[in-house]
């Protein structure tokens, strides 16, 4: 792991691949080559969504005390959630008085290039913190793209902020202290949604967490040429997932989907923030690069790199794919989260 950057240095200088992935990260992407399975590219959005689910069909073994779904109003339709209490309050006649001792709450936005992903690909993660902050986690399934394209997610996102806003003390959170995570496409929507709500003067958000976050263009950065061919996430399904969430080009520069266009008035009226990247990852450059916006606007912002990971490492906790650095990264989140918010 690659440490915050010192005063005097950036965020994008601290960014950086080890000589090659860490051998547990490798097995991850040789066991893929050995499934021969197409890229996402070349398949539909009903084939990619098809392929992830059978990558994913892993019962997480995590326990967490409550775990509840729930559909709740929407912009365009209802909004699935599922809520992870680990202290079981939610169900309790205590938390009902008002007796229980109030958490911050996370809301958590998975990844999936806006196309891919639901409520089950995001549970191993979420059940991970939900357990190790012992805090709610609400896990959110926004509206997908192509049906569904930009900003209708983001919206989806922000409902759901308001949502929590409203009603955390049912499940033992506290209002005051909401957290917005994600990871990847999902970082992508935290990060907008923390915009969006300062714009409307909506919700307030305590801390942001972004893993390998999308904010803004990063087909110019040197990451990007360094992985554009393999390591999880190619230049090809990065196009083509954005090629499915954006109808017009116009969009892709909207500050809400591109949050390092932000200019720094909005950028410095946003919470403390984590950001973490992967040394192996086309997106690395980006995430460390709004690190860098953030902090020169003022924004508090501990800034992590794992030179030897790959996209989508935070979500490898569990076999077929249980990574020790995704549970190092897991734990680095909550010391953020606790020197902050506690």
């Amino acid at each position: 792991m690659t440490p915050a950057p010192e005063n005097g240095s950036s965020a994008v200088d601290e960014a950086h691949a080890a000589d090659e992935p860490r051998p547990e990260a490798q097995a991850v992407l040789d066991a893929l080559e050995a499934m021969g399975a197409p890229s996402i590219a070349d398949l539909t959005p009903e084939d990619a969504r098809e392929r992830m689910d059978d990558l994913l069909a892993v019962d997480s073994s995590i326990e967490v005390a409550s775990v509840e779904d729930r559909r709740i109003d929407g912009p365009g339709s209802e909004i699935p959630i599922r809520i992870y209490d680990p202290s079981g309050e939610s169900n309790d006649s205590e938390a009902d008085d008002g007796e229980a001792e109030s958490r911050p709450a996370i809301c958590f936005f998975h990844g999936g290039g806006w196309v891919l992903g639901d409520l089950e690909s995001a549970d191993p993660t979420c059940r991970k913190l939900a357990t190790e902050t012992g805090y709610p986690v609400v896990s959110v399934e926004y509206r997908l793209a192509p049906e569904h394209p930009f900003p209708a997610g983001l919206e989806d996102c922000y409902a759901t902020l308001e949502w929590v806003a409203e009603n955390a003390a049912e499940f033992g959170g506290d209002p005051d202290q909401i957290v917005l995570a994600g990871d990847s496409a999902g970082g992508n929507l935290a990060a907008g949604t923390c915009l969006l709500t300062r714009y409307r003067d909506g919700p307030d958000v305590a801390y942001q967490v972004l893993v390998y976050p999308v904010t803004g263009d990063a087909t110019e950065t040197a990451a990007y040429e360094e992985n554009a061919a393999e390591y999880g996430l190619t230049a090809d399904e990065s196009e083509w997932f954005r090629n499915h969430y954006f109808e017009r080009e116009i969009d892709a520069a909207n500050i809400f989907a591109a949050p390092r266009l932000a200019n720094d008035r909005l950028l410095s009226e946003l919470p403390p923030a984590t950001i973490l990247t992967a040394g192996f990852d086309l997106l690395r450059d980006d995430g460390a690069a709004y690190a860098d916006r953030l902090e020169g606007a003022g924004v508090t912002v501990s800034y992590r790199n794992y030179p030897g990971m790959i996209h989508g490492f935070f979500g490898m906790l569990e076999q077929p794919a249980d990574l020790s650095v995704a549970h190092e990264a897991h734990a680095d989140v909550v010391a953020d989260l606790r020197d902050a918010l506690e």
